[in-house]
């Protein structure tokens, strides 16, 4: 993100020396009167009335975005914001050069083959977004032959190479540039593309002749993600947001047509539903999902009659949570579905897989027949399946990692069937994820990570189950021998053990003197798995201690764990990852006065709350596009996605209960009279998601209630989106702002003794 203010003559911070004591409380007062001024919002009391309690909001009117007086008072908190930290501008250009030069920024994706051509990526030093192509494929007898990726060069033209889209073209003379889809049609000759220029995920559809390169007339308006043709071409599927920005409508859009007239496949009445689709396989049958975290329903279209109907598969009724993927097995179109109850299971809660024949749909559910495929296991999640003309992949969740197991379809749900294979790895802590299984492949492509090893593309061949490394992605000047990433668990005050990960630069020792950076999330069952960063490399190379704490609310630990963290259990969440940090100080990974937080979105909730309850904790609190104003946006089903959030943190508006229990830790509503660290929110202008009114309330109203001396400030992106601001380049200077912010707050600017960065 650019700066808003020029710091070009800004003297760079002298690094703090570890063993130096934290700063008084009349040396911080001191400092706190050299600084700037912060922009003050005037007070325009709006209260708030449910269940008979009401809240006096004093700055809701922060949210009227289109008002010149709001505008102007966001730019101010740009401005202070600069202002507060014009001192760290020589440490985030260190640190955004070190990105760069870390980065093989003249690159190119590993090709992948589908429908008789090779997809592949490529990007180029100086540019900001990546350029897709694509070379004609060739058949010959030799299967691993015409399934082997042709040699491309990175920054080197290729014979027959075709530019599909080049994002640095498109995003020109735009503030903003993001894809939300793409799709070619099956004869190769139409290209589907969805593009957002304002960050608020609206996309715009446009059509490509590639024949030609010319754009087609056919132009639609505020599409969401995904986007599929019909077999012959002639038609588009896509999804539409109300204006609550939640898909509720599957259209169809006939080429040559205006959109005006395009037909509503399917839409969703429900507002706590989400809809979207996926295409199967074989690329005959639309499969339409709609649900939320606890039940689904799946329909089917045929993609081969364009005047086919929704067929309803597994209703909403049944309350199963599931995905479904078709095949056909001996002539027969079947149905692997993947769920936590069936019509002979009353409890599957990490999921198992069954086969059901098509016909098995036309009964009541409690008559239908469903073989099984997986068993449950209570130490195994399965995430979901994919499928091959030969064979059914498997996601699942062991020992917290993602990985893969594969499975011959020969005798699926039958006592022939045959064990699951699964790939092997050296490292404990990983991330294996299927990244492409065509249906004609004998060979699938997954992605293998983790934290010490960058992100390495894999064949495996279904056959012999080899695996074959195709590209392990170039990361310069770093030597993975030097870092270390291990496994801890810390113990909650219920005796539940929590996961912990603890990255650090091979000098670092639990000596208890050490800078320490504590990363969370624990929401919507998302896992926090291993990956790896090029800019994290910045953080360890200055001596902090990464520490991700795996709290409950996420999916590492399988359903239960996400369970026992969201609704009226979300308070697990919080006293988990004050647990988390008050283990690694205790260890000895940590000084007591020198541990920052960070969380983004619903992991900026999790920094809002945490920084409530323990703010003795933290030196710092880095809290990107945070969640900070639930109640409020969670009470008025108006509001982009509330009644959608009613699932994860229940229904304040119907149920007292849950209005108490979310006030109780509602981050704006639970600011106290406490001395609170240095705190950044960053957020965007236009994200659709975790609107910028939530952190621009937050950070007003704890400016006037803490009783400390530390800068509180927040950065808002004027032309970005959830994500922030577009373009890689500007990702990395995104980074470097965070990361500098916490760096200078914990006393570790510069690298330590003997490490050479780039």
């Amino acid at each position: 993100m650019g700066s808003m203010t020029d710091t070009a003559g800004a003297a760079p911070q002298a690094a703090a020396d570890p063993t130096d004591p934290a700063p008084t409380n009349s040396a911080l007062a001191t400092a706190a009167q050299d600084r700037p001024t912060p922009p003050v919002a005037r007070k325009a009391p709006v209260e708030r009335t449910h269940h008979g309690d009401t809240f006096v909001d004093d700055y809701e009117w922060l949210r009227e975005k289109e008002d010149a007086e709001v505008v102007a008072h966001l730019e101010a908190e740009n401005a202070y914001a600069e202002a507060v930290t014009a001192d760290q501008q020589p440490l985030r250009e260190a640190i955004f050069e070190e990105i760069k030069a870390r980065t093989e920024e003249t690159d190119l994706s590993v090709p992948s083959r589908k429908r008789g051509w090779w997809y592949f990526v490529r990007t180029e030093e100086g540019q900001q977004y990546p350029v897709h192509c694509r070379v004609a494929a060739h058949d010959t007898e030799d299967l691993a032959a015409d399934w082997t990726p042709p040699t491309i060069t990175p920054g080197e033209p290729f014979e027959g190479e075709q530019i599909l889209l080049d994002g640095n073209v498109e995003a020109q003379g735009q503030p903003f540039f993001s894809l939300g889809g793409m799709a070619v049609s099956e004869d190769g000759n139409l290209l589907a593309y969805a593009v957002d220029n304002a960050g608020d995920e609206r996309f715009t559809l446009r059509i490509k002749d590639l024949r030609t390169g010319e754009l087609l007339p056919d132009t639609v308006e505020n599409v969401f993600y995904g986007l599929v043709f019909s077999p012959d071409g002639r038609r588009v599927y896509y999804t539409v947001v109300d204006d609550f920005w939640r898909p509720h409508q599957i259209k169809v859009h006939a080429l040559g047509t205006d959109a005006a007239d395009d037909r509503v496949l399917f839409e969703e009445a429900d507002p706590g539903m989400w809809t979207g689709f996926d295409v199967s396989p074989d690329r005959t049958e639309l499969l339409i999902g709609v649900g939320n975290s606890e039940y689904s329903e799946t329909l089917s279209v045929d993609l081969t009659d364009e005047r086919a109907e929704p067929r309803l598969l597994l209703s909403r009724d049944a309350r199963v949570l599931h995905s479904i993927d078709p095949v056909t097995l001996d002539g027969e179109r079947q149905y692997v579905v993947t769920h936590n109850r069936g019509p002979a299971t009353d409890d599957a809660v990490n999921n198992m897989v069954s086969l059901v024949a098509s016909t098995e749909f036309d009964k009541p559910f409690a008559e239908q027949q469903w073989r099984t495929v997986v068993e449950h296991r209570d130490d195994v999640k399965v995430e979901g399946t994919a499928v091959t003309r030969t064979h059914l992949i498997v996601s699942v969740r062991k020992d917290t990692t993602e990985r893969v197991q594969i499975i011959p379809l020969s005798g699926l749900g039958t006592p022939a069937q045959a064990e699951a294979a699964e790939p092997e790895f050296d490292e404990t802590l990983y991330t294996c994820a299927l990244a492409g299984a065509e249906y004609e492949s004998p060979v699938i492509r997954l992605v293998y990570t983790s934290f010490l090893t960058p992100s390495s593309v894999y064949d495996y061949v279904l056959a012999s189950g080899a695996l074959e490394l195709r590209k392990e992605t170039t990361v310069h000047h770093f030597d993975r021998a030097q870092y270390i990433a291990e496994r801890d668990w810390a113990t909650a005050a219920d005796g539940t053990r929590i996961p912990v990960t603890i990255i650090r630069h091979r000098s670092v020792q639990p000596d208890g003197t050490n800078p320490a950076l504590v990363y969370g999330y624990g929401s919507y069952e998302i896992s926090m798995d291993p990956a790896f960063g090029i800019p994290r490399l910045s953080v360890l190379d200055r001596g902090v201690v990464f520490v991700i704490a795996h709290v409950r609310g996420g999916g590492e630990l399988g359903r239960r764990w996400y369970d026992d963290g969201k609704k009226l259990a979300k308070k697990h969440s919080f006293t988990d990852f004050i647990t988390v940090t008050e283990h690694v100080i205790d260890r000895g990974w940590a000084a007591p006065d020198r541990v920052a937080a960070m969380g983004g979105s619903a992991g900026g909730l999790l920094m809002g709350a945490v920084v409530n309850l323990a703010p003795q904790l933290y030196r710092a609190v880095l809290a990107q596009v945070p969640f900070v104003d639930a109640l409020t946006s969670i009470l008025d089903p108006e509001l982009p996605l509330s009644a959608l959030e009613w699932e994860e943190w229940g229904n304040p508006i119907e149920d007292r209960e849950v209005y108490e229990y979310m006030k109780s830790y509602s981050p704006y509503e639970n600011i106290a009279a406490v001395p609170y660290p240095r705190i950044a929110a960053v957020t965007s202008f236009n994200d659709t998601r975790v609107l910028y009114v939530e952190p621009a309330k937050w950070v007003q109203k704890l400016r006037e209630t803490t009783t400390g001396h530390e800068p509180i400030v927040m950065k808002i992106e004027m032309d970005g989106g959830h994500g922030g601001a577009s373009g890689r380049y500007e990702g990395w200077k995104d980074r470097a702002w965070d990361y500098a912010f916490v760096l200078d707050a914990l006393g570790a600017v510069e690298p330590l003794e003997g490490v050479r960065i780039a």
